[in-house]
């Protein structure tokens, strides 16, 4: 009986979805749709920083810095200057990121190893002013070894110090040596993507019955209300798990990421994780007076998710404080599922942790959603 009951909901809420056949396509497109804009748009390696020039050396050291620069693939030159007042100007006017500022004396400094030229970076773009920034320590460093070396050999002191290296250091990339950010990203926003798409498919369930009137019908009904909150679950638990498996798909054919792990452990997680978001909504609707009270709160739970869960910033650099707000969110735990799987290719002996969160939390959000529900309404 108590399946039957759930069924009859269950068609019920199907019957609402494909009746309404444009908010079912948008729910079907929107999450590829939002993959494809961030796996574009979204990128963690800036490259060809538009750099502006103010060369007062004009001499073969200072052209051979500046090409080195160029030759990174780090800078592209858009202009030159006359002066550190003229860098500072194309800097404020947005026509360059970046602006070098190289002494009139420069090749007379490098003679004398005591070289120093000015690189102004736009700090108020943090991507680009950190890369730039990075970028321009490292090759200068780079670019002073070549130099020095150069010295070194044409005094015929290269022989003797070609074997006084002291230190080599060989950096091995685990999962991703190419660095590719796309690998770092896809996996991270298909977890963010399944979250508020599931939190936000059920957040309006209970309040728009409430609103519309219905349920009352509902209620004289012999439906218990844990199996009213699984009968509305359930098409949307096939809509969510449809939306990651085009998703996942995605990221995979289309972008090319790499699916290291087991397939079957990330659709069984998943299917987990979903049935939390569909939860979390399902709460946030009984709470919620009316259909707008449920959508302001579902985007400050959102909000709150994404800033915290880990998706694109590391967690480890927060207060203690703020991680523990941040675990109580499922977004949090899934995270480390979907890259361990599908990037580093790790199973549940790893993972296990994470996927006992989910499941303990899975059944408490159902628990409490269930009991506030018959609450409000007595």
């Amino acid at each position: 009986m108590m399946l039957q009951r759930i069924w009859a909901v269950t068609q019920k809420e199907f019957i609402h979805a494909f009746r309404d056949k444009r908010t079912l396509l948008m729910m079907i497109s929107m999450p590829m749709f939002q993959l494809f804009l961030l796996g574009y748009a979204l990128t963690m390696n800036v490259s060809h920083i538009p750099l502006i020039v103010a060369d007062q050396s004009l001499d073969p050291a200072s052209q051979a810095y500046v090409d080195a620069l160029t030759a990174s693939g780090f800078f592209d030159v858009v202009g030159y200057a006359l002066n550190q007042a003229e860098v500072v100007r194309a800097i404020d006017e947005g026509r360059a990121q970046a602006g070098l500022v190289i002494p009139s004396d420069f090749a007379a400094q490098v003679e004398r190893s005591s070289a120093q030229v000015l690189f102004l970076v736009d700090g108020s773009d943090l991507f680009t002013a950190q890369s730039a920034y990075n970028a321009a320590l490292n090759i200068g460093q780079m670019h002073a070894s070549d130099v020095l070396l150069a010295k070194i050999t044409r005094s015929g002191w290269g022989a003797h110090l070609s074997n006084l290296q002291p230190l080599d250091v060989r950096v091995r990339v685990l999962y991703n040596p190419n660095m590719k950010d796309l690998w770092f990203i896809i996996p991270g926003m298909a977890a963010m993507i399944l979250d508020t798409q599931s939190i936000a498919m059920t957040a309006a369930a209970v309040v728009r019955e409430r609103e519309t009137g219905t349920i009352e019908q509902i209620l004289v009904t012999p439906i218990r209300s844990g199996e009213l909150m699984l009968g509305k679950i359930a098409p949307n638990l096939v809509l969510a798990m449809v939306n990651m498996l085009t998703v996942v798909g995605v990221g995979v054919f289309w972008f090319g990421v790499p699916f290291q792990g087991n397939f079957w452990l990330f659709l069984g997680l998943s299917l987990i994780y979903v049935f939390c978001g569909l939860g979390l909504g399902i709460l946030i609707s009984t709470i919620s007076q009316t259909q707008r009270q449920s959508q302001q709160l579902v985007g400050l739970v959102m909000l709150v998710s994404m800033m915290l869960g880990g998706s694109f910033l590391p967690r480890y650099t927060t207060p203690p404080l703020i991680q523990a707000v941040g675990d109580l969110f499922p977004l949090t735990h899934f995270v480390p599922i979907a890259r361990g799987i599908i990037t580093k290719g790790v199973g549940l002996e790893v993972l296990w942790k994470n996927s006992l969160i989910l499941l303990v939390y899975a059944v408490v959000i159902m628990v409490l959603a269930s009991r506030l529900f018959r609450q409000r309404l007595e």
